[in-house]
């Protein structure tokens, strides 16, 4: 399908212009006729340069899909056909390549493909979980109730994420401005002091000998030393989404770190428990879930763990049994899932389980922050303040000789 720009005028003499998305031109000619108007011109639309360089082009966003997702579920609640949903939806989005997206599915839908099948095809906005709980509704006839109980599960997750990096950005922040005022002042500060002390001639203490050599090594190496943490941090990137085996180890070590693995762990426990919670209530298989869960995990451990769960399930075990072999989850959680299965209120344990974890995340991002403020302030005070005090002692040093 093209989008072909138009102009045309009316019965009564007055010209309208617009857009509209069709096979070729002489099919756009045939809906402005139907429509009673008289074709003047119909043009290709000229192709967005963001087209040819993704990176320019808008990221959907977690708030565009829960948006997109309640308004679908009001809409389809209140008897709206589908594909006059997705035109709506589509008419509206602000987001360009959302627009896009709905569009295509909208258009896959008219062509006689499922709503899941053609969600299925753009994976990024509409990864394997959405695309099961819509088929799971769409062969349940509950489309608006999955929709609705997606929307919750997105605010969830969207907010348990925005926890996480806010708990992230505060130390990468501080630590950025220490490196920046570090640089800076080895940079330009200190040659400045150099000067001076070589005019006053003399030995310099060893703080300031020491400060003043890494000035002279910076000057000299600066652009070096940027290129190679840049390089550095992206071999670091690129061997974890490459290198199974290094992305395995370094997922096991963040979750083994002193102040970050505990919170790492109840993100994991959240995210499980409320993503499974999901699905189950949604009718999807428990096979079928565990598989999605593990893919959507985030660590590799958590997502090998799940995957043994899901075999041991497979061989007629519990949830319960595998998941206490894991070692990953805390015992309360195995305790309570198996309190779940026994009772077979599964789905709302697992639902108390991840509001319980969601609170743990906030107590634990909180008890994190305060803990880091001060040390991030006595790291950055420390640092500086130390390379002043250094190149202040020549000068200490020549006030008492001179008094």
């Amino acid at each position: 399908m093209t989008v072909y720009i138009w102009k045309a005028r009316t019965r009564q003499g007055t010209m309208k212009r617009g857009e509209v998305e069709a096979a070729n031109d002489a099919a756009v000619i045939s809906q402005l006729r139907a429509q009673m108007l008289h074709p003047i011109t119909v043009t290709k639309k000229p192709k967005d340069i963001r087209e040819y360089l993704p990176f320019l082009r808008p990221r959907i966003k977690t708030r565009d899909m829960v948006i997109f997702t309640r308004q679908f579920a009001t809409m389809i609640d209140a008897g709206l056909p589908l594909v006059q949903c997705l035109q709506i939806l589509g008419d509206q989005q602000e987001n360009p390549t959302f627009r896009e997206i709905i569009q295509q599915v909208r258009s896959d839908v008219e062509q006689g493909s499922t709503f899941a099948d053609a969600l299925a095809k753009h994976p990024k906005p509409f990864d394997a979980l959405y695309v099961n709980l819509v088929a799971a509704g769409e062969i349940g006839g509950i489309l608006d109730t999955i929709l609705n109980r997606l929307a919750v599960y997105l605010e969830k997750a969207d907010a348990l994420a925005r926890k996480v990096r806010g708990a992230m950005v505060y130390p990468g922040t501080v630590l950025t401005v220490a490196v920046g005022v570090m640089v800076l002042m080895l940079v330009k500060i200190i040659p400045t002091f150099e000067a001076m002390f070589h005019d006053f001639g003399g030995t310099l203490p060893g703080p300031t000998q020491a400060v003043i050599a890494m000035s002279h090594w910076m000057q000299k190496w600066l652009v070096w030393f940027l290129l190679g943490m840049a390089l550095a941090l992206s071999a670091f990137f690129q061997a974890r989404r490459r290198v199974p085996s290094f992305r395995r180890r370094t997922d096991a070590l963040a979750l083994k770190l002193p102040v970050f693995g505990p919170l790492l762990r109840k993100v994991a426990v959240a995210r499980f428990t409320r993503t499974l919670g999901t699905m189950i209530a949604s009718g999807v298989p428990i096979l079928d879930g565990l598989e999605i869960v593990a893919k959507t995990a985030g660590n590799m451990v958590v997502e090998e763990a799940l995957r043994d769960v899901r075999t041991a399930i497979s061989e007629g075990k519990t949830i319960a049994e595998p998941l206490s072999e894991s070692q990953v989850f805390p015992g309360m959680v195995v305790h309570m899932i198996a309190v779940g299965e026994e009772t077979g209120a599964m789905e709302n344990m697992l639902t108390k389980i991840a509001d319980f974890y969601d609170d743990e995340v906030d107590a634990a991002v909180e008890a994190l922050t305060a803990m880091l403020e001060p040390m991030m302030m006595v790291l950055l005070g420390g640092t500086v303040g130390g390379m002043l005090v250094a190149m202040y002692l020549p000068i200490f040093k020549i006030a008492d000789t001179i008094h």
